[in-house]
């Protein structure tokens, strides 16, 4: 999955242009750029790939999401509707504007289930947050039918899932926002970075602003730039830009390499009895990163999980267990541990996560091994991981 396996020239040529001219800082020092202008460069690049009118890159996509939730006006006390399985930064990114992170089950797209999102939809809600975790998406015709009718935002965060589609539409580019992750382990990487797309002009001007102090970027003086309301700094730097404008150029190309693994993987253990597969939506293409299936019980997937690990099939993901990715040993949500007081309206609102059931989710998670595609097996190595996954799972 790593764009960072094939690094290349290219890379490295982008990178050497912002150091040539010295500038590091995608805004001002105009004279001293010779033209460069990296962010720009990748957020042009990105809004043409995923078929949005805008596009506003950032330091993470932790910061893409907090960007994106600011931009709509998302804030102290607003819900928002998120699910049990995601990254911990999902989370995070919606206590940071003063909002409340409502976990809700998943089913077996590994993503949010719609009847528990239209159970959760309270006169607080503001937005459904649908993870498009391990590369494939949530039913996304359900989920926006439901946001229309309770007039809700629709927030994807396809950091795991860039180069997915839905209907032919990029993943990321259906609902109101989309955010991305550019770190070190993505598909594609500017070693960190995010961005967010729509095709609201203001919650592009909103976003632009809010993560750069709040400047209107109005002019070329940024000396002389206003602030129209607070912001905060989420900048993405343009060595970091620079590193993705020659990453996005090849998406096309890691997805089409990540197809062909995974479907050799796929294929091999298919005839496996007990062996299913996540469910992708009618009309959805994943973008192949990860092969996510399912074993007939817990226990069983356990069992398979240490195996996997021990015959040295590197990258399987037993998730139930994980620290960062469900809900179950998420503690510090759990329990509210923060440095400093956590907002009223957090304090009084968050649910009681420590007494919530979440055995529908647990049903598919429990049973759920994720495997990781990299892009650099060459097929020797491709073939020989297909063996021994088959000769584990043909042995439970």
């Amino acid at each position: 999955m790593p764009g960072f396996e094939l690094f290349g020239q290219e890379e490295k040529r982008q990178v050497h242009d912002v150091l040539d001219n010295g500038v590091l800082m995608r805004y001002g020092f105009d004279a001293l750029r010779n033209g460069h202008w990296k962010a720009q460069e990748l957020e042009a690049a990105i809004a043409k790939r995923m078929k949005t009118t805008y596009c506003h890159t950032v330091s993470s996509g932790t910061s893409a999401l907090t960007v994106a939730l600011a931009s709509a006006g998302i804030g102290a006390g607003d819900e928002v509707i998120m699910p049990t399985f995601t990254f911990v930064a999902s989370f995070e990114s919606i206590l940071a504007v003063g909002a409340i992170p409502v976990l809700v089950d998943i089913d077996d797209t590994l993503t949010l289930d719609p009847k528990a999102v239209e159970r959760a939809i309270t006169k607080n809600t503001k937005v459904v947050m649908p993870v498009h975790m391990c590369g494939s998406m949530a039913d996304l015709d359900a989920l926006k039918a439901i946001c229309v009718q309770n007039n809700l935002l629709l927030l994807e965060d396809a950091c795991q899932a860039i180069g997915g589609s839905y209907q032919g539409k990029p993943l990321g580019s259906i609902g109101d926002l989309g955010c991305f992750s550019f770190d070190f382990v993505k598909t594609v990487t500017c070693g960190e970075g995010g961005a967010l797309v729509t095709n609201n002009q203001a919650f592009y001007e909103n976003a632009h602003k809010y993560s750069d102090h709040g400047h209107d970027h109005i002019g070329n003086d940024r000396g002389a730039e206003t602030h129209p309301f607070l912001g905060y700094n989420f900048r993405i730097s343009e060595l970091n830009a620079a590193v993705g404008c020659a990453q996005i150029q090849r998406l096309d190309d890691f997805v089409t390499i990540q197809k062909k693994n995974y479907y050799v993987l796929r294929d091999a253990v298919s005839a496996i009895k007990g062996v299913t597969f996540r469910r992708v939506p009618d009309g959805g293409e994943e973008n192949y990163s990860f092969l996510n299936f399912f074993l007939p019980s817990e226990a069983l997937t356990r069992k398979a999980h240490k195996a996997l690990g021990a015959v040295g099939v590197d990258g399987c993901f037993y998730w139930y267990n994980n620290n960062w990715h469900y809900y179950r040993k998420w503690e510090h949500l759990i329990q509210k541990k923060s440095l400093g007081r956590l907002p009223s309206e957090v304090v009084k609102c968050l649910p009681n996560y420590s007494k919530a059931d979440f055995s529908a989710s647990d049903h598919w998670m429990g049973r759920t091994i994720s495997c990781l595609i990299k892009l650099g097996w060459t097929e020797e190595e491709l073939g020989e991981r297909a063996q021994k996954m088959v000769k584990v799972l043909q042995g439970m």
